[in-house]
Parts: C-alpha cells; structure tokens; sequence
C-alpha cells in the first residue's frame, strides 16, 4: 500500500536543495545526470509507446474479424471521446492524491477495458460491447504528462534545464507515436490480429508499474489544501493556449488521413505509414535540436516564432502533392516535404506545453497538461473528419489544405492572444 501523501515526500529534498549534476556540454546528459531520472523515464517510455499502439491495434483487429472498418472506426472514436471527457479529471485525481496512487488502478482499468475489447471481438460479442469496452480504456493516465509534471518540480527555478526537459519529451511524443503504429501493424500481421492489444497491454501495465515504483522524484500530492486554486480552463492565457492545442491537432489529424489517401490514390497505399513516419521523424530531430539550443526572449515569443514557422512548412506537402508526380515518386518528393513540415511541430509543441507549465495553477499542472492533452485529440479527431471530407468531394492533393488551414488558424490565434498572455505565471516562469 502506497504511503500517505504526507510520509511520502518528506524525506525527499526540495527541487531547490538537490544538488547539481555535475558539469557537461551535452545538455541532455547533464538532464539525466539528477538521481532517480533515468529510472522514471525508461518506466515511462515503455508505458508511452502502448499509445501509439491501441487504436491501430483496435482497427486491425474490428476490421479483420468483423469485416467492417466504419465500425472500427467508429469504435475508436468512441474511445476518443470517451478519453476527452475522462482524462482531466483522472489528472485531477493525479494531482490531489499522487502519481502511484491514482496511475496504477486507473491503468489496471484500462488494461481491462482493452481485454474485454478483445474478447468481445474474439467470442463474437453484439457490437454495444465493443463500444463499452474500448471507452473503459479512457482511465488510461496521461503517462507523458506525468513525466513532465516531474520535470517540471525536479527543475523548478531553473528553466534552461526544463526547456531541455520539455523538447526531450516531444521527441519521446514523436518516436512512440512513429515506432508504436508500426509495431502493433507487424504484431497483427505477422501473429494474429489480437496480438498487438495483448502486446500494448502488458506493456502499459509494466510501464506504470516500474515509473510509479520512482517514488523520489514524483511530485507532492496536493491533498485538498488545493482547492482554492483556479481550475486550469479558468486561469489566464490558458483557454486561448488550449485552443491553440485544438488547431495544432487538427493539423496532425488531418494529414495522417490526407497522407493515406493520396498514397491509395497512388497506387502505394501500404507506404503511407513509411512516408508519414518521415514526418515524426523530422519533428523528432527538430525536437532533441531544439533542446540543445540556448535561446533568449520570452516563452511567449518564442511560440509565436514557432507556430509562424509551422503555417508556411505545412505548405510544403500541398505543394508537393499538387506539383509532385504521381507513382513512387509522388511519394518521395511528398516524403521529403513532410520530414521539412514535421520539423516546425516540435519546437511548437514544446514551447506550447512551457507556456501551460507556467500558467497552470499551483498543484494543478498534471491536470492543465492533460487539458492540452484533451484539445490535441480534439483537433486529431475533427482534423481527420475534415480532412477525409475534403479528399472524398475533391481529391487528396486538395486534402492538404486542410492542415496548411488549421496551421494558419493556430498562428492566428497565437498572433491574437501573446500579447496579453501570461498575466499571471508561476514563479519560476519569469
């Protein structure tokens, strides 16, 4: 049984008395330097990478058994929304009484929603039970942005470090969600099609377990002594950020679904994850780059250089498809535009996620970080519906307009709102 909150963290030294890692010109390494941070995040890449793995998992094995991809669809954007609504208030949970206190049974509920999912598939269950068993999966904890949370109170007062953190994260973010569509694809095909939801399970489960064993880093829980804080939606400069996060979603929703398109349309439908991991890889690269960078000015600054970078970039793959030829080369010309695209997303998801740290009430950030968490898959799930609207009555090439339009609607939003952002921040935001 988990300690109490207040046993818990007593004997731990304050972020501020801990003593320094010793000195380094690699700043990631000076990162993993800290006692106990090496641990925590390798618990929390194994329980990251299962997120890239369960809704293509989920529609392989629909699809496969039941013969029907709308309802497989169907099934996973009910686990979707189902997510939106849960989520911040499991992080609320996360919040007031700990990380290892409230991850590792919500996760179990999960795992079992997941089981039950597969079972209904394989016993030939009625379709209700499908769409009851996968929205039980919506208790699974926002395992990154419990990582952050950590970060963000190991490194409090210093926020080189934590920008190092913070882009280190992202490009964790882009290699789960790069390598993990692949490996429940090879685990489907290769064994049977209920393989990868077993695989992501027990990976899930293990992940949990070995980050919420890291009991030194994790941060106080808040008890109810935070009850008088604002509630995230509520506080200043975080709305407006949040719907930032919703555009920027539409973005990636939209081109993983135009991107598949236009490669069926090409004839080389099944190269469509190789060219769309281009573009994870280009963010990853730009996001372990970005961390290593020592940049000056406001945070707020910086995100709008980051999202105006991204609005022109997001052009490169309308052009591409519009100008490109067709066939294989289509798609290497497309390929090479997404891997410059993916580029820009990085730098904005990081600058993005510091801004909430810093205008997150106290206490509050597992919560504000998985309101973000929430607007992305928003933006993921309307971004997909527009982008295939657009493909179906124009064509695919024309579908990439969708993202270049969320990208423009993120920059303009952020053009609108930095200028009297961040009223009040936290006090290592300065």
């Amino acid at each position: 049984m988990p300690p109490s909150p207040s046993s818990q963290h007593s004997p731990s030294p304050s972020p501020s008395s801990s003593p320094s890692p010793p000195p380094s010109r690699n700043p990631y390494r000076r990162l993993f330097a800290i006692p106990g941070t090496r641990a925590f995040t390798i618990g929390n890449l194994i329980a990251r990478l299962p997120m890239g793995m369960f809704s293509v998992s989920a529609v392989i094995m629909i699809a496969g058994t039941r013969g029907s991809y709308a309802l497989a669809g169907a099934v996973t954007a009910t686990g979707l929304a189902a997510t939106a609504v849960v989520a911040p208030w499991t992080a609320r949970l996360v919040d007031r009484h700990g990380q290892a206190r409230i991850a590792v049974p919500a996760t179990a509920v999960a795992a079992l929603g997941s089981l039950a999912l597969l079972l209904c598939v394989r016993l030939g269950a009625p379709n209700w039970t499908l769409f009851a068993a996968y929205a039980a999966t919506a208790t699974t904890p926002n395992t990154g942005g419990m990582s952050r949370a950590r970060w963000a109170h190991l490194l409090e007062g210093d926020p080189v470090r934590l920008h190092t953190a913070n882009s280190f994260e992202q490009a964790v973010d882009e290699l789960c969600f790069m390598f993990g569509p692949v490996l429940a694809a090879l685990l489907c095909g290769a064994l049977f099609p209920e393989a990868g939801t077993l695989v992501a399970v027990v990976l899930l489960l293990t992940g949990v377990l070995v980050f919420s064993a890291q009991r030194s880093t994790e941060p106080p829980a808040r008890g109810r002594t935070d009850a008088g804080a604002p509630s995230p939606l509520r506080a200043p400069g975080i709305p407006p950020l949040l719907v930032g996060f919703l555009a920027t979603g539409a973005v990636f929703g939209s081109m993983e679904v135009v991107t598949i398109a236009f490669a069926d349309a090409q004839g080389h439908r099944a190269a469509a994850g190789v060219v769309l991991a281009l573009q994870a890889a280009g963010s990853c690269a730009a996001g372990l780059l970005y961390g290593v960078l020592r940049l000056g000015g406001a945070v707020e600054r910086r995100f709008l250089l980051s999202v105006g970078a991204m609005a022109p970039l997001m052009c490169l793959p309308l052009v591409a498809a519009t100008v490109g030829g067709g066939g294989g080369g289509g798609l290497v010309t497309l390929g090479l535009a997404l891997l410059l695209a993916g580029m820009a997303t990085a730098p904005t998801m990081v600058t993005g996620m510091t801004l909430l740290q810093h205008r997150t009430p106290e206490g509050r950030l597992n919560e504000g970080m998985t309101w973000a968490v929430t607007g992305l898959l928003g933006g993921i799930a309307c971004g997909s519906a527009l982008g295939g609207f657009v493909v179906e009555h124009a064509s695919p090439a024309a579908g990439y307009g969708v993202p270049v339009g969320a990208a423009v609607t993120a920059l303009l939003i952020a053009l609108t709102t930095t200028r009297s952002a961040s009223l009040k921040t936290r006090p290592h935001a300065t």
